[in-house]
């Protein structure tokens, strides 16, 4: 079974190639990136996240987002070892909440230990040409050793880097229509239901098993492990989750970590955390499934106190204007991404924390939440909700915020919980009413065009009734540009007439 294993992590095939994907949900994802000082921004490693949506039998569906680390192996194994564990046959409507929870933590460990059989080659040849390895001498370089030695080294490195990895996941089951979330490590569930009150309620399904999460470090000191110092160190081997799948070096060499050598036993565990199951019979909404990388661009860009509200709010604007779902989890990734570069590029206080980000994955799970066949309009019935985006003038020192007024399908407010907190801004439009702007500027100390000429008349007001068409077929225009005219002419004439220039004639 080891043998077949490896054979299929190295002909990269597939154990799940005949099961259906589940069309009710969209991914979306974006590769990292760091930013250099021209604000340009590189690739510095291949996209180690993954993800995976099935439909299996007995009305059954399997979502799942892996966070990769040093390499993508462990997140690719994951995503075909957990779903081959769960969806050929091991589940079916006849399972109680106790059975499926079993059935959830026996598959991560499963995947756990299958992982670890595919590199035991690897292992064994590792721990072969150690012996091989002269004594390290830090007066002598690599080009001072000897050819047959520099191979040895060579192939010393790759190995360590084929053994190396691990991931972090979090996976969504629904079955009988309830919603089992399993969580290992720091990606992130979000549950938004719209309520018999009209409201949308955001729920976050669990905590990131991280260095600052309080039973975690309970768990880890009663293991022996000091809190204070992992709570210090924010990283345990360049990772700040305390459980994950894989990372052979740490869970097997954990004695010499330092923050770790005190552990009575493996203190990095790859066990689920398993929240449910909760009913979603006549549940109208959406989950959302996350990567760390995700998350920690848009904390990183807004900090972190309304980030869920903010990437629900962004999800229920495309769900109002997209049909696809694909198009959906796309265009919010790219608008993370971009928030997250107008922030290093703005040079304002939180542009030292977005000098790169990793990796980023959202898959959305549409829960009898309708898709738009066309933008809706709010005198169609939307919903205006302000995002936020960071703005900066390259002709000015002065920093702004501008306010991208978005279109969502609910007359409704979000909450976190059960506490209700609005998203919405003073003045904002409400359903029926068209909106005055839809492009604010939150800082009154940048001057804008439209002021620039004193009497602000650059443009008319446009009457409360749609003006109608003359005996031509036209209609008067309701923006004046002649005092732009008068501007230019005055500033590029010369000297010289400006008849023939721009402006009507």
């Amino acid at each position: 079974m080891a043998a077949q294993r490896r054979n299929l992590m190295q002909s990269h095939q597939s154990w799940t190639d005949d099961l259906p994907l589940c069309q009710m949900c969209g991914v979306g994802t974006a590769p990292n990136c760091v930013y250099g000082p021209d604000g340009k921004g590189t690739q510095s490693h291949p996209n180690e996240d993954g993800h995976l949506r099935f439909r299996g039998e007995d009305g059954c569906f399997l979502y799942g987002v892996f966070n990769g680390y040093d390499g993508n192996r462990v997140a690719s194994f994951a995503s075909q070892c957990l779903t081959a564990e769960l969806l050929l046959g091991q589940l079916n409507s006849s399972h109680t909440d106790g059975d499926v929870r079993k059935i959830l933590t026996q598959a991560f460990d499963v995947v756990e230990k299958s992982y670890f059989e595919t590199i035991d080659d690897a292992l064994a040849e590792k721990a072969h040409l150690s012996n091989y390895v002269l004594p390290h001498n830090e007066n002598v370089s690599f080009h001072q050793l000897s050819p047959q030695n520099q191979k040895v080294q060579e192939r010393l490195k790759e190995l360590e880097q084929e053994v190396s990895g691990g991931a972090t996941a979090v996976v969504a089951l629904i079955l009988n229509n309830k919603l089992y979330i399993a969580n290992v490590g720091t990606n992130r569930a979000l549950l938004c239901k719209s309520t018999s009150d009209g409201q949308n309620q955001v729920l976050q399904i669990g905590r990131p098993h991280s260095t600052d999460n309080e039973e975690e470090l309970q768990r880890l000191a009663a293991l022996g492990v000091d809190s204070t110092r992992v709570r210090q160190a924010a990283q345990i081997a360049g990772q700040s989750s305390t459980r994950r799948l894989g990372d052979y070096p740490v869970k097997f060499n954990y004695n010499e970590i330092d923050v770790l050598s005190a552990a009575k036993t493996t203190p990095i565990i790859a066990e689920p955390e398993i929240h449910g199951s909760q009913s979603l019979d006549g549940v109208t909404g959406f989950l959302l499934l996350m990567s760390e990388g995700l998350m920690n661009a848009l904390e990183s860009a807004h900090g972190p106190e309304q980030a869920n509200q903010e990437i629900v709010a962004m999800v229920a604007a495309e769900l109002a204007q997209q049909s696809s779902l694909e198009a959906v989890a796309q265009s919010v990734v790219e608008r993370v991404k971009r928030l997250h570069h107008d922030v290093f590029a703005s040079g304002r206080q939180r542009a030292t924390l977005c000098s790169r980000h990793e990796d980023m994955t959202l898959l959305i799970r549409t829960l009898n939440y309708p898709l738009a066949d066309a933008a809706l309009t709010p005198t169609q019935g939307g919903r205006i909700y302000p995002v936020s985006v960071p703005y900066s003038n390259s002709q000015s020192t002065s920093k702004t915020s501008v306010t991208l007024s978005l279109v969502m399908p609910s007359q409704s407010t979000l909450t976190n919980g059960t506490n209700t907190a609005s998203t919405l801004e003073e003045g904002t439009p409400t359903p029926g009413q068209s909106p005055t702007a839809t492009l604010q500027s939150t800082n009154t100390q940048t001057q804008s065009s439209s002021s620039s000429s004193g009497d602000g008349s650059l443009f008319r007001q446009r009457g409360s009734q749609a003006a109608q068409p003359d005996e031509t077929g036209r209609v008067p225009p309701y923006v004046d540009f002649s005092q732009f005219y008068r501007l230019w002419g005055s500033d590029h004439s010369d000297g010289h007439s400006t008849q023939g220039g721009l402006g009507p004639q």
